[in-house]
């Protein structure tokens, strides 16, 4: 398995992707990473790390682009930059993957201009596992098509049904369609026409549940949710935002009551609160990409980047691209 990681890309890069590359190593002797970035910062750390393998490589190059920049104008005026370079040799067959934790426009942007899309699928999608009271959760599209048509929600659904069972093991996942209600006519002509074409698949047929609310993401009501990228954006940071306020509050009330058992108190509220760190599940997959892409968090540490080589392995190895194609072959066209 060989993974280009985009050593530049994230808030404290490059420090944490090399520590977390070092540890997948040594965890995955299968495993070969490709450091992609500027060499002069990078050999100093890989060598006061201490590692001295055959199996990081690093491969130059001395832009990237920041959090702040606009994607495609960064793009333009840097078209060689790390995240650039990681999308150029999946494309060329150098490697089997692409990791970073760098602007997620950027990543997505560059995917999509290499057209290393896999066979029938018409837009991929951002696929992010979220917690719910009865489990986990997969919610597509995140953010990389804000502009969907209902046949790009079709295929999201179906994505989002191999992942939720090849990949987070859920059996029999429940698809529900993101809408303003739950009954049928509900929604835009986006979210009506989308309805439709899941509501009369084969493919689907057993899996697909009908529209959901947003109430029922966290709820558990359904296993898949589908959704525009604009949407799914939202959704995502209200629940990072949400999630903030939520556990710092609770922190707060709750160790103030504590006093002997002030202790077990704050390990209840980590253990919960691991529950929904982004580190503990590495990155968001890129679905339908002819090859494998895991987008990090910009803030993700060590253990995060670690976990994300890992789920791009899980990925690989369970042949999750050869079911997609499958499940897409007889996409249905919107009238």
């Amino acid at each position: 398995m060989r993974i280009a990681l985009d050593a530049m890309g994230g808030d404290y890069a490059p420090g944490p992707n090399i520590d977390g590359a070092i540890t997948a190593l040594q965890a995955h002797p299968e495993l070969q990473v490709v450091l992609v970035g500027d060499t002069p910062q990078l050999e100093p750390l890989i060598a006061a790390a201490g590692y001295s393998g055959g199996r990081l490589i690093v491969r130059h190059s001395d832009t990237w682009i920041g959090m702040e920049e606009k994607p495609t104008e960064a793009l333009r005026r840097k078209p060689n930059c790390s995240i650039a370079a990681c999308w150029q040799l999946m494309a060329g067959g150098e490697v089997d993957a692409v990791v970073s934790a760098g602007h997620t426009g950027a990543v997505v942007a560059a995917g999509l201009r290499t057209r290393l899309y896999l066979k029938n699928v018409k837009r991929p999608g951002i696929a992010v596992a979220l917690p719910t009271l009865k489990g986990r959760a997969v919610l597509v599209d995140v953010g990389a098509n804000p502009a969907a048509r209902p046949e790009h929600l079709y295929q999201y659904g179906v994505m989002g049904l191999v992942y939720a069972r090849d990949v987070l093991g859920i059996q029999n996942p429940r698809v529900g369609l993101m809408n303003i209600g739950s009954e049928d006519g509900k929604g835009n002509d986006l979210y009506r026409d989308a309805h439709t074409l899941l509501q009369n698949s084969s493919y689907m047929k057993g899996s697909y549940i009908g529209n959901v609310e947003g109430r029922d993401v966290y709820l558990g009501g359904a296993d898949v949710i589908i959704c525009e990228g604009f949407v799914g954006n939202v959704v995502l940071k209200v629940s990072e935002g949400m999630a903030d306020f939520l556990f710092k509050t609770v922190a707060h009330e709750v160790i103030g009551q504590l006093s002997t058992e002030r202790d077990r108190g704050m390990q209840a509220l980590h253990n919960v609160g691991k529950r929904y760190q982004y580190s503990e599940e590495g990155g968001a997959p890129l679905l339908g990409i002819d090859g494998i892409c895991i987008i990090c968090h910009g803030s993700s540490n060590a253990h995060s980047i670690r976990n994300a080589l890992k789920v791009a392995m899980t990925f690989k190895d369970r042949d999750i691209n050869a079911s997609i194609s499958a499940g897409l072959a007889d996409t249905p066209e919107s009238t």
